[in-house]
C-alpha cells in the first residue's frame, strides 16, 4: 500500500514551499517537465511549449517553402494540415492558450502558410483563408473546445 504525504513550510520572501512524499521518498521540485510532448511549468502558463510549436511549425513551413515552389491549393492544403498544424493543436486540450499574444503567435503561423501560394499572396488573411477554405485556428480551438464540452455533458 503506498503511503502518501504532504508538508508545507514558507521561504524568507514569504513563498510557500510543499514537499510531497511518496513511500518515503520526497518528490524533487521541478520548474519544468515535458510529458508526451507538452511542456508543463510551474505556473501552467505553457509559454515555452507554445514557442516551441510555434518554431517547429515554422521549421515544417520552411520545408514545405524549400521543397515546392510550385504548388496547388489542394496539395498546399494536404501538406499544411499534416505538417503544419498538427503541431500547432497537438494535445490542445491541455495547453490551451489563454491569453491573447499567445494564440496571435499561433494565428501568425497559419497567416504566413497561406501567403506561400503565389496567386493568393496579395490578398487579405480573410480571403486567402476564404479560398483555401480553412478556418482560423481561434476558431478550431473554439470548436474543439465545444465539441469537448458537448461530450462530457452527453456522457460520449
Amino acid at each position: 500500500m503506498q503511503s502518501y504525504d504532504s508538508t508545507s513550510s514558507s521561504c524568507s520572501d514569504g513563498r510557500a514551499i510543499s514537499n510531497y512524499v511518496i513511500n518515503n521518498i520526497r518528490l524533487e521540485e521541478v520548474e519544468e517537465i515535458k510529458d508526451l510532448g507538452v511542456t508543463y511549468d510551474s505556473l501552467l502558463s505553457f509559454v515555452k511549449h507554445i514557442s516551441e510549436k510555434v518554431n517547429t511549425a515554422y521549421m515544417m513551413l520552411g520545408l514545405i517553402k524549400r521543397n515546392f515552389e510550385h504548388i496547388s491549393r489542394n496539395c498546399f492544403v494536404t501538406l499544411y494540415k499534416s505538417l503544419v498544424r498538427s503541431h500547432l493543436e497537438y494535445a490542445n486540450s491541455v495547453w490551451y492558450p489563454k491569453r491573447k499574444i499567445d494564440v496571435d503567435k499561433l494565428e501568425c503561423v497559419q497567416k504566413r502558410a497561406t501567403e506561400l501560394i503565389p496567386e493568393l499572396s496579395k490578398k487579405s488573411y480573410c480571403d486567402r483563408l476564404k479560398a483555401l477554405k480553412l478556418p482560423t485556428l481561434k476558431y478550431r480551438l473554439y470548436r474543439g473546445d465545444m465539441i469537448e464540452l458537448f461530450q462530457i455533458i452527453n456522457g460520449v
